[in-house]
């Protein structure tokens, strides 16, 4: 080997050196096999599709099936109020929920007693939904808070707690912290076993939804009571003639049933 070919081997050496480590490096950096790259796919669908409540929290139906359910039976607890609202149709026995639904249950305990519910009518009935009350004005324009420093509050969500037939709930805007005193019973008597959203739920409450209920409101509204008698009263009001309101639902009951006064049988103290 003459002096002038030396400096192309060496030349030569270099670059197929060069191109060694390259490949080293960049197959150091591949996934190992397809299993593993499996592996992390799937444990990434896992973690993303994982059950929630319907207070956005991660559960499972184990853990669901064992909370204690309130609604599911008609007697009043030591944790528990009841009132009878007395309309012109009949009265409705109903249990509060103070434990669960704390904001909810004083607001309307309190303007109970200051007989603010006193003359209003159901200005709102929907057959096989619901009935709407709690504003003086009776047209859905008016309510009342006497909690959170007089504001509209935050709806009160439970896992414990569900828009089954005979629920009593706030109604509102839609809008954070916009509940208040109006407020609806759950009516419909329909099987809605069939339109449970993704949210899991306690076996029993899906059982009870064969009975009738609105599980689409489940996660929406607060729910804070329970008839316990007189839902062939809620049936009677929620059957009423209605006319179309400005907003063209057919919902203003032509002779609206009316709230002649709540009785506080059962009080609790906050």
């Amino acid at each position: 080997m003459n002096k002038k070919q030396s400096p192309l081997l060496y030349v030569g050496l270099g670059v197929v050196l060069i191109v060694v480590v390259g490949l080293l490096i960049f197959l150091a950096n591949q996934p190992k096999n397809d299993e593993t790259s499996t592996q992390q796919t799937t444990q990434t669908s896992t973690q993303s599709s994982e059950p929630t409540g319907i207070d956005g929290k991660k559960t499972s139906q184990t853990s669901l099936d064992k909370l204690k359910l309130p609604q599911l039976n008609d007697t009043v607890g030591k944790d528990e109020a009841e009132v009878e609202i007395q309309t012109s149709a009949g009265n409705i026995k109903i249990k509060l929920f103070p434990k669960l639904a704390p904001l909810a249950v004083e607001n309307f305990l309190t303007l109970a007693k200051e007989d603010y519910y006193k003359n209003n009518e159901f200005f709102r009935v929907i057959k096989n939904f619901m009935i709407q009350t709690g504003d003086p004005s009776n047209q859905g324009t008016g309510s009342k808070s006497v909690v959170n420093d007089n504001q509209p509050f935050a709806t009160e969500i439970s896992n414990q707690l569900y828009n089954i037939r005979g629920a009593l709930s706030l109604a509102n805007t839609g809008q954070a912290n916009s509940s208040s005193s109006q407020f609806f019973i759950v009516q419909n008597a329909e099987d809605m076993s069939s339109q449970l959203s993704n949210f899991l739920r306690p076996s029993k409450i899906e059982d009870a939804y064969k009975k009738g209920g609105y599980p689409s409101l489940d996660g929406s509204y607060t729910v804070f009571g329970q008839v316990i008698s007189g839902m062939d009263v809620v049936d009677k009001i929620a059957s009423a003639e209605v006319e179309t309101n400005s907003s063209g639902e057919s919902s203003s009951p032509v002779k609206p049933e009316k709230i002649t006064g709540i009785k506080v049988i059962k009080d609790w103290k906050f």
